[in-house]
């Protein structure tokens, strides 16, 4: 998608909101409709003139030269028609290109909706999602894949493989799959997802209604750390044992596939996409006793636990991580070297990003006392702000990536905090 194209309100309401700001949304317009739903259109390059005029008068408690403000509406102030003009595309914000980033919430909970559910009569679609391959998840000493303690994942050269695998003990299994539609070709996620072993439910998930306090949690869901390193996403189709995710639905074995018999398991996948359009792909899995190889021990000063409240603490540095933060048992491999900023040491936990849940708090002992504590906040290796306050010679601030560097330092003017 190009900067510059027309953008309209997808049903009859009111703008309700307008944000402009370096990172996230960026320029971002939401609209508020009758049915308890509020639109989101994200990434934009400019308001229409009758908004941004609007939005001008109302921008009266900031400085001229503040380049970052957030702006809510009354009903009658703009009021919009469905198809009403609102913007033109843009790529503000967080954006690696330019496109319009669409999202539907319910206005009274703020959960995640699925877009598709109210662009029907505008879209056609008759064709079914697409599975590309699998990956399996053997659990670290309680299970193998085809003589392998690894992860591994084969591709789905047809709906069923005829290639028999080999397994045994407890092994997590995860979908690349996508959905598409006639007359374009671009690639939607899948909007249900089931899999069966030899005809019993063990995964359900339905991609819609996600509640915001949850949404972080995607993450967990999906292989992050793969999605990381090759720009594929594999959806599990089994939860971590810290995902409190609603829209997944699991057996009493968090979805993970039991092979404790020396016989043929059937697995078979069925996709659902948003207009009722299904598929199914299906293999099978020999239950082959074999031998399982040992965890690897865990380093337990290090270890932060996903059920537990846990206080790592190190000489000028405490990491505080409460309870349900974590989407499992974490090791963490902290380093600590002379910050760049002169103000504290910089302290990292992992070596690759490790999201969670929600902020920890990170303390860090400045090297010597500040003249203006109000300045001060943590600052990531990411080039990014994150808010802290001091206090008594230590520096606590909220982070929220256990993969990045962090030290004191000082904060540079018109810079969008983490939110």
């Amino acid at each position: 998608m190009a900067e510059g194209k027309a953008i309209f309100s997808i049903s009859d309401g009111y703008v309700s909101r307008v944000t402009v700001g370096k990172f996230g949304f960026g320029n971002a317009v939401y609209v508020r409709h009758p049915n308890g739903t509020t639109s989101v259109y994200c990434h934009l390059k400019r308001f229409v003139p009758q908004l941004n005029a609007l939005v001008g008068k109302l921008q009266v408690r900031h400085q001229p030269a503040e380049q970052e403000y957030d702006i809510w509406l009354k009903p009658w102030q703009m009021p919009v028609s469905e198809g009403q003009l609102i913007a033109v595309s843009g790529d503000t914000g967080s954006s690696v290109a330019p496109h319009l980033h669409l999202e539907i919430r319910d206005t009274k909970t703020w959960a995640m909706l699925d877009p598709l559910d109210y662009l029907k009569d505008f879209l056609q679609d008759t064709t079914p999602p697409q599975a590309h391959a699998f990956m399996v998840y053997p659990q670290e000493g309680a299970g193998v894949f085809n003589g392998s303690a690894k992860k591994q994942y084969f591709g789905f050269t047809s709906n069923h493989l005829e290639r028999v695998f080999n397994a045994w003990g407890r092994v997590g299994f995860a979908l690349w799959a996508n959905d598409y539609m006639e007359e374009t070709y671009h690639h939607y996620g899948i909007r249900q997802t089931q899999l069966l072993v030899d005809d019993s439910l063990v995964f359900f998930c339905d991609v819609n209604n996600i509640p915001h306090q949850h949404n972080l949690m995607v993450n967990s869901w999906g292989d992050y750390a793969h999605y990381r390193r090759s720009h594929v996403w594999y959806m599990k189709s089994f939860a971590d044992p810290g995902n409190r995710l609603p829209i997944l639905h699991v057996d009493d074995n968090r979805g993970i596939v039991c092979f404790d018999e020396e016989r043929d398991y059937h697995l078979v996948y069925i996709l659902t996409d948003a207009f009722g359009n299904q598929s199914q792909y299906s293999f099978v899995v020999k239950g082959q006793k074999q031998t399982v190889p040992h965890a690897t021990e865990k380093n337990a000063a290090n270890l932060l636990k996903w059920n537990l409240t846990n206080c790592f603490q190190r000489p000028g540095m405490q990491l505080y991580v409460r309870q349900g933060l974590l989407p499992d048992d974490v090791e963490l491999h902290p380093h600590v070297k002379q910050g760049t900023k002169g103000l504290s040491d910089a302290w990292s936990f992992r070596d690759d990003s490790y999201p969670m849940f929600g902020n920890a708090v990170l303390s860090i002992r400045l090297k010597h006392p500040v003249n203006d504590p109000s300045k001060i906040c943590l600052v990531g290796n990411d080039g990014r702000e994150y808010d802290a306050i001091v206090e008594n010679g230590w520096v606590h601030g909220k982070i929220r990536d256990l993969g990045l560097s962090y030290e004191a330092g000082y904060k540079r003017t018109n810079n969008k905090k983490q939110q």
